[in-house]
């Protein structure tokens, strides 16, 4: 499944980004995650992320306009992508932070953009694109920021109730909504476990016969090594 996890901070992308990844990979597939659309990028070393916050607005932007659109061939081209952000945090953020000088984020993304990224991978007609709307209540929002803040804190308490509707009206002008590749998911009072089975159940209708061969293997709980006997595929225990 090609996912593209969106929604506002601390509602929950990470976790279910982790949590499928391991899922996937526990069932001995290949696995491509990109979770560094947040300014600044999480990939970089903590020297680089310190620095990359006071580039010139214009670095800002072409680096992340760059990557932006390379994503767009990693969507196509990887089974079993996890984007998280992407495209549509790009333009929420930008739009709303970008005059604030306290926010990394710059003024100028090009705000039709979007369109076009989304254009691109519809094109591809891939058959498992699935975007999944992550969100939660305000009060969960609010509680999450301050039992586990992140280091470089994008959103503000009093905005998320804003953030939010922003993220849900951009989200449902997407293609991926128009052509119903999307799923919404909220996370309030769930514990992981239980998002990630919900995200396995809406997304039924929209993958294919072989990601649902997949989901339905009977795996070990633990570690396990894959032999074949005879021709007969095998799970070894250990």
């Amino acid at each position: 499944m090609r996912c593209i996890f969106v929604g506002i901070e601390y509602a929950g992308k990470t976790t279910l980004v982790n949590l499928l990844t391991d899922y996937y990979r526990h069932r001995k597939l290949i696995v491509h995650v990109d979770d560094h659309f947040t300014i600044p990028d999480s990939s970089l070393s903590e020297e680089s992320r310190a620095a990359y916050v006071n580039f010139p607005e214009d670095v800002k932007e072409r680096m992340q306009r760059m990557q932006l659109q390379y994503h767009v061939e990693v969507i196509k081209n990887y089974p079993n992508t996890m984007i998280a952000g992407w495209h549509i945090e790009e333009l929420i953020y930008s739009s709303f932070y970008g005059d604030d000088p306290e926010s990394p984020y710059y003024t100028k993304y090009h705000i039709n953009a979007q369109r076009g990224y989304e254009t691109q991978v519809i094109e591809a007609r891939l058959p498992d694109v699935v975007m999944i709307h992550v969100t939660a209540s305000d009060a969960a929002i609010a509680e999450r920021m301050e039992t586990d803040p992140h280091d470089y804190q994008i959103i503000k308490k009093s905005d998320i109730s804003t953030l939010k509707r922003l993220f849900e009206e951009e989200i449902d002008r997407s293609l991926f909504a128009q052509k119903g590749r999307k799923i919404v998911l909220d996370t309030t009072e769930k514990i992981p476990s239980e998002s990630l089975d919900e995200l396995l159940l809406l997304s039924e209708p929209l993958v294919t016969f072989g990601e649902l061969a997949v989901r339905a293997m009977d795996v070990p709980d633990t570690d396990y090594q894959v032999c074949y006997e005879n021709g007969v595929r095998k799970m070894i225990p250990g």
